[in-house]
């Protein structure tokens, strides 16, 4: 039986769907950035599959707020303790290695959705859909109470206006054509969101930004 992965190869295939073949698998220690984020030598890993709280994200369990973005990552740092091995698939467009980790206890991803940590990211993979579904009927983690979707919560961030930290009002953005700076008054300037969890930042003057290595967008 003939599949688009049979037809076209891995590396065409996923041109077609996005993002770059990358076979690099790291091993090691890992520093949690956040609740789907890792960094293992050096490289700033996202968990293939699967989408956590945001960092600063609160849901409601028994009509109380509480912080289920620090304790998203809090569980992923006690799966990860003892280190992870990430085989990487693919690079996004911050430059961050999708992977699939596995540590002590197999597939790191498959656990955080399981126990009601994170969400099965269906735009990019179906992987963990059904573990999803057994969490929320369980009502696990996440699932008891009250939880908007990470994607809902980031875009309606970026509805919201951004605002710029004091007088450094410099974009610096990270997109597929690499480092670049947007100054106030450009034409992207406002639609720009800056994610400093990515690496991304803001700077007070031109000649910062250039030193950092970014260069001003056109327009």
């Amino acid at each position: 039986m003939l599949t688009i992965r049979s037809l076209f190869g891995p590396i065409v295939l996923a041109a077609l769907l996005g993002g770059p073949v990358v076979a690099q698998t790291v091993s090691g220690p890992a520093r949690i950035v956040d609740g789907d984020t890792v960094e293992v030598e050096g490289v700033t890993v996202r968990l293939y599959g699967i989408d956590a709280p945001e960092m600063s994200q609160t849901c409601r369990r028994d009509g109380q707020a509480w912080a289920c973005g620090a304790w998203s990552r809090d569980v992923l740092a006690g799966l990860a303790r003892g280190g992870l091995r990430c085989k990487g698939r693919e690079q996004d467009r911050y430059g961050r290695l999708v992977a699939t980790c596995t540590g002590a206890r197999g597939d790191v991803a498959a656990a955080m959705v399981a126990g009601g940590a994170a969400f099965a990211y269906r735009q990019y993979s179906l992987d963990y859909v059904d573990a999803e579904k057994r969490a929320a009927v369980a009502g696990i983690g996440l699932w008891d109470g009250e939880a908007e979707r990470p994607d809902t919560v980031r875009a309606a961030g970026r509805a919201a206006p951004q605002a710029a930290p004091g007088d450094c009002t410099i974009k610096g953005n990270i997109s597929s054509r690499g480092q670049i700076y947007h100054v106030p008054g450009s034409r992207s300037w406002a639609d720009t969101r800056i994610d400093t969890d990515a690496g991304e930042r803001w700077f007070c003057t031109e000649a910062e930004a250039r030193a950092a290595g970014w260069r001003r967008a056109g327009g």
